[in-house]
Parts: structure tokens; sequence; C-alpha cells
């Protein structure tokens, strides 16, 4: 009976080895292997995503470019930035700072 079925399956092998080898070799290379079809894609995405990237961060370059020129050229930029961001003033100014920020209440009863 063992005997049988081993004599089966053998006969089976040998009659598709071929397309067996085929297929597993197929299986290997599309699949398993480190360079298969599956990686590719992934490292597709992946590039597609870097290159994404890139081209956001080439834009933020040239606006940054273009800020540094303007304040090395102009006086006036540095004092806006100045105003705006640090809260610095002319002699003759007074800055006002209006918050919209809740401040806390405490219920001391």
């Amino acid at each position: 009976m063992k005997t049988n079925r081993f004599n089966s399956v053998w006969n089976f092998l040998g009659r598709f080895k071929y397309i067996i080898v085929i297929v597993l070799g197929v299986a290997l290379v599309g699949i398993i292997d480190e360079n298969s079809f599956v990686k590719r894609i992934e490292y597709d995405y992946q590039i597609k995503d870097l290159k994404a990237e890139i081209s956001k961060y080439d834009e933020i370059y040239k606006r940054d470019s273009l800020r540094v020129a303007e304040l090395q050229s102009s006086p006036k930029a540095i004092s806006k930035i100045a105003r705006e961001r640090y809260f610095m003033k002319a002699d003759d100014e007074d800055i006002y700072v209006l918050s919209t920020d809740e401040q806390p209440t405490t219920d001391d009863n």
C-alpha cells in the first residue's frame, strides 16, 4: 500500500518535473528572493514618497532662500520680522499684546 502511493507520487513528480521546477523557480524569483517583484513594487512606492518629500523640501528651500535674500537687502524686512516675532519696538512706539488664552480659574470656596 505504501509502495503504491510512493510509486504514484514518484511517477507524478517524474512526469511533471520540468513544470514543478519552473513553478518553484518563478516563485523563488518572484516572491521569496530579495530582488523579487514584491520588493520591487515596495521600492517603487518608497521612491515615489521620497521624491514627493524632496520636492516639498525644495519648495521650502526656495521660499527660505528668497526670504534670506530679502533680509540681506532690506533693513525694513529685518525690522518687520523683529516686530512681528520678537515684539521689539522702536523708541517712539508702544506694543500691546492681545491674547485670546483663557486664564485658569480656581474655585476657592
